[in-house]
């Protein structure tokens, strides 16, 4: 095994680490034989040394980067993975991760390691939840999966559903009839198919529902057979819901549920039932449960920052809160919400 130091060139290491090492972590997917230790302005590489060597080639590659164009993002250092894998005529990490050619002939592929996950995941599972934060390409890559296996005459049509529920807004004073207030709810899914579709292709598919946008509450009762079924915004749903869609799975159909557990819009008195699915269905074969993270976040820049800053601002809070629950504890009171009095 051979242990070497890589000394940092950019004049601020913070830049070329990522806010919270996140593209330290993100070479960590890359480089899976490798273990890298950021610390100041050396980066510490343990491995095999021919794997090592091929790290520091690419890591020089990173910092010219950084230095010509002053930032440094995953889809950066992803883009030159890619750059140097057909330079050298050699199989990248991510492989075989074009899901398929939209409209205009644009490419649709997976663009972090996660998504690549997605992407096999669904080959070899019926049911398969994708959770992380805003900009992770979740629901983006789930219609993308659907599509495919729609044009490849895998499935006769495609499901895409959310929960109904008001993001710091009322629906009842948007105008129109349900559908006119619910549509506009419904948008990130129409974007997603539009960059699949012709538009005509997309009418038709709408007009005879081989394609079908519904909210979660017109699931009930239903068996979708040979369906590619997404639940998209799924931390928005119940228990009982989530329990009501999962077991609407006919023949040959493939469920997708994707969420992100920091933006649960339900009212305070009901509980998001995703993360408890993923804990009661996790080991059942033929279900994979993907956990996403801010290193798959393809969005703005700016939007790995956000994301930061408030897991910071959250975990603050809460150990804020277990301070005080201690301090009560130790002061005799009992844990708010207990009961004063006792039979």
């Amino acid at each position: 095994m051979t242990d070497r130091k890589i000394s940092i060139a950019v004049a601020d290491a913070m830049e070329l680490y990522g806010v919270n090492n996140s593209n330290v972590v993100f070479l960590s997917q890359l480089f899976p034989s490798l273990k890298l230790i950021a610390r100041g302005t050396e980066l510490r590489v343990m491995g095999d040394e021919e794997q090592t060597d091929a790290f520091a080639v690419f890591f020089e590659r990173m910092q010219n980067y950084l230095q010509k164009f002053g930032r440094l993002r995953t889809d950066d250092i992803l883009r030159l993975w890619e750059e140097d894998a057909r330079d050298n005529g050699t199989e990248t990490a991510l492989e075989g991760d074009i899901i398929l050619y939209g409209r205009d002939g644009k490419v649709i592929r997976s663009r972090t390691p996660n998504q690549l996950r997605m992407l096999r995941e669904v080959e070899h599972n019926d049911m398969v939840f994708a959770i992380g934060p805003a900009g992770t390409g979740k629901t983006y890559t789930a219609v993308a999966l659907a599509v495919r296996a729609l044009k490849n005459k895998e499935i006769k049509r495609i499901i895409l559903t959310r929960p109904a529920v008001e993001a710091g807004e009322n629906l009842g004073f948007l105008p129109g009839d349900m559908r006119d207030k619910l549509d506009p709810y419904l948008q990130p899914l129409y974007d997603a198919l539009r960059d699949m579709l012709p538009p005509q292709r997309l009418l038709s598919y709408m007009e005879d529902r081989t394609i079908e946008i519904a909210p979660l509450a017109f699931m009930r009762g239903r068996t979708l057979d040979h369906a590619y079924v997404i639940l998209d915004e799924a931390q928005n749903a119940t228990s009982t819901q989530l329990k009501m869609f999962l077991t609407r799975m006919g023949e040959n159909a493939k469920f997708f549920i994707t969420g992100d557990v920091t933006q649960i819009d339900l009212p305070r008195h009901q509980q998001s039932g995703l993360m408890q699915a993923t804990r009661i269905l996790k080991d059942i074969p033929g279900i994979s449960v993907i956990f996403m993270n801010q290193t798959d976040i393809v969005r703005h820049r700016l939007v790995t920052s956000v994301v930061n800053a408030y897991a910071k601002q959250e975990a603050m809070e809460a150990e804020l809160r277990k301070e005080r629950e201690a301090a009560r504890t130790e002061a005799g009171e009992k844990p708010k919400g207990e009961d004063a009095c006792t039979a």
